[in-house]
């Protein structure tokens, strides 16, 4: 192996509390139902769990460049906690200058007063979770806030002083049309956020979906969207700069940036996983912690150990893991960065993408890039699967 390099580092911060689990959800979210939520107590665990993963042998020196709260719907919890959580986080690892804070917030949650303290508390990106300003497809979907709320969430956000916003919405609902989802997405474009995150609905096990199918646009509707779509926040100004991200300049994610580019990130909360490049013993770990959140909060009072998964990567799956990252970015990487981040020599992946580059699915490696053709995106899966 060639000596890896260190990458920048990223904190995930998982909240795992839902008012209501939608049907496509497949993320490690708990309806609350109704009961008061221990926000003092995950609080205290969260803390603890980044102070027994931020060693100095982990850090090497390195201040976080992002900080994601996912979830979940973490704006369930109070802006004293998401501040706490902050305050902790900067006096435990440190913050490098700029740094990106994004919070997920759901409109059914959105409050004025709410919106003001996330930002006086150190937040200074929102991701709203719109999916649909249609109120038929947000039914459907199980969301529980409205295309009314939608609008006012976003309103309370610039009223609260956010100047970097992210929408997050969804095509190829059940039933839906190529008229509808491009209705939703002028409506997205007309509010001005700086960055959008535009996906296909996609049927997820372990779902209520998956038990009960709904009926979605067949696959010549879905094409016609995707097209239109793409057209469509070309031309308003926004940047595909990710499969399913498109940005006005200078705005896209920091934060899913370094997971792209194969970067580090802390992950810390019920179910929250990580990837971590430890230098001295040349490898790269893959963290996970305990998914329950109530075993998650029974570790404060007991072992103190939140860790529920660590393994490092072996040489063989190391391609696949940089290139499934690295492959969704629209203009790819440097070809540099493999060997930095994997610790490989390029010639590792130099017979497969040669074949890939014969069939014009990625890139001359002579171009000095790692990256996609525009018809390899559309079968990116395969491209995967030959490494």
């Amino acid at each position: 192996m060639n000596s890896l390099r260190l990458p920048p580092l990223s904190l995930y911060v998982h909240i795992p509390w839902c008012v209501r689990k939608c049907p496509y959800c497949d993320f490690n979210s708990h309806t609350n139902n109704g009961d008061e939520l221990p926000e003092k107590d995950y609080v205290d665990a969260l803390l603890e769990d980044l102070a027994n993963a931020a060693s100095e042998e982990i850090l090497q020196g390195r201040k976080l460049v992002s900080i994601f709260f996912g979830g979940g719907t973490p704006s369930l919890f109070s802006a004293a906690a998401i501040g706490r959580i902050l305050h902790g986080a900067e006096q435990i690892i440190g913050f490098a200058a700029n740094i990106e804070i994004t919070l997920e917030a759901n409109p059914g949650t959105a409050e004025q007063q709410k919106f003001k303290g996330f930002r006086q508390a150190g937040v200074n990106r929102l991701s709203i979770g719109i999916q649909s300003f249609n109120d038929g497809h947000l039914k459907r979907l199980g969301r529980i806030h409205t295309a009314a709320q939608a609008l006012s969430a976003i309103s309370l956000a610039r009223q609260a002083g956010f100047d970097n916003i992210n929408l997050d919405l969804m095509h190829g609902l059940p039933e839906q049309t190529p008229e509808q989802a491009i209705a939703d997405l002028q409506q997205a474009i007309a509010l001005h956020p700086e960055h959008l995150s535009w996906y296909q609905l996609t049927i997820e096990p372990s779902t209520a979906f998956h038990s009960q199918p709904p009926l979605l646009p067949v696959e010549n509707t879905l094409e016609s969207i995707q097209t239109r779509g793409h057209e469509l926040l070309e031309s308003a100004g926004f940047s595909a700069y990710e499969i399913s991200a498109y940005a006005r300049p200078q705005r896209q994610s920091q934060h899913n940036c370094n997971y792209w580019q194969f970067g580090d990130y802390l992950g810390i909360g019920a179910g929250a996983h990580g990837k971590i490049t430890d230098i001295s013993g040349q490898k790269i770990l893959r963290t996970r912690k305990t998914r329950q959140p109530t075993d998650y909060l029974s570790r404060l009072t007991k072992s103190g150990d939140y860790l529920a998964e660590q393994f490092s990567l072996s040489e063989a799956e190391l391609p696949l893991e940089f290139l499934m990252n690295a492959l969704r970015l629209k203009q790819g990487v440097p070809a540099a960065l493999f060997a930095e981040r994997t610790g490989l020599p390029l010639k590792t992946i130099a017979t497969h993408w040669q074949a890939l580059e014969a069939k014009h699915l990625v890139a001359p490696l002579s171009a000095g890039r790692l990256n996609c053709t525009a018809l390899g995106h559309r079968f990116l899966d395969s491209i995967l699967a030959e490494f």
